[in-house]
């Protein structure tokens, strides 16, 4: 299981490049955005899939890497990223202003965001980046209105 868990945790050692983890795993997610936006059902439960793996995979994997939040652990941007074009119609402004605000928010994490990151276990790994994810798709929602 820690294998296992090691390789969705750091989605397929994506964990591992030597810069910017999070924003590789963050670009890989946006892919997998775009080869899944037009298949609903698809975009649905897969989104559903990697949120839940992605608990499970942190809480497992932090415990065997023995330190809080380690860096090679990006299952948390991969999965939360799909969050932020959720109800988005496409567009490549909004793809590249979500990604943005996105990276913005889970790099600087602004309060709330910053306490649920001092949440024990895959529960502060996984929840700080979907909260910067969700805050994303509301920006996004309001610069769609107008």
């Amino acid at each position: 299981m820690q294998k296992i868990s090691k390789l969705f945790a750091t989605v397929f050692y994506v964990g591992f490049v030597p810069v910017a983890p999070g924003t590789v795993a963050s670009l890989l997610g946006v892919l997998l955005y775009l080869a899944v936006r037009n298949h609903p059902a698809l975009y649905f439960s897969l989104t559903a899939i990697l949120l839940a793996v992605g608990f499970w995979s942190s809480t497992v994997a932090e415990k065997n890497f023995s330190k809080k939040d380690p860096r090679e652990i990006v299952i948390d941007e991969f999965s939360s990223v799909l969050l932020i074009y959720l109800f988005i119609p496409f567009s490549l402004k909004f793809l590249i202003i979500g990604f943005l605000l996105f990276r913005f928010f889970d790099i600087v994490k602004i309060p709330p965001i910053k306490k649920l990151e001092a949440l024990p276990g895959g529960l502060g790994i996984m929840l700080d980046d979907i909260a910067a994810a969700v805050l994303a798709n509301l920006i996004l929602q309001v610069i769609r209105l107008f």
